[in-house]
């Protein structure tokens, strides 16, 4: 069983829009820090932080994403979104969701629960 499984990617041109969405296939009974991690294509490319939402929702970012990214999530429905505004070629790369060990989500090392991942390609 895929513990996380993330939904919502797609080809957009730049300045576009897409929703990513994450649903937990299990009730995760300890409320983890989940995040939204993000590897670009090429070899030697690792999964890096884009944004994180704390148990009770409080989000932190990735700088690159500020202003145009807003993630959130659903405790009861045991899902995260993350809404991607003013999309950027350097966007692009496969988008997985996580749980996390400590109050956010930013480091793949403290990732205890994987998705799949889903694409996101921006270009002209």
């Amino acid at each position: 069983d895929v513990p996380l499984v993330e939904s919502g990617g797609g080809s957009v041109e730049i300045g576009g829009s897409l929703r990513l969405s994450c649903v937990a296939s299990k009730y995760i009974p300890e409320r983890p820090s989940m995040g939204w991690f993000r590897q670009a294509p090429g070899p030697g490319k690792v999964r890096g932080s884009v944004a994180s939402v704390d148990k009770s929702g409080r989000a932190r970012y990735q700088a690159s994403v500020q202003g145009r990214f807003i993630v959130s999530r659903d405790n009861d429905k045991n899902t995260m979104d993350l809404r991607m505004n003013s999309l950027k070629p350097e966007d692009t790369g496969t988008y997985y969701c996580a749980a996390c060990t400590g109050e956010y989500c930013v480091s793949r090392y403290a990732a205890y629960l994987w998705g799949l991942g889903t694409q996101v390609t921006v270009s002209s």
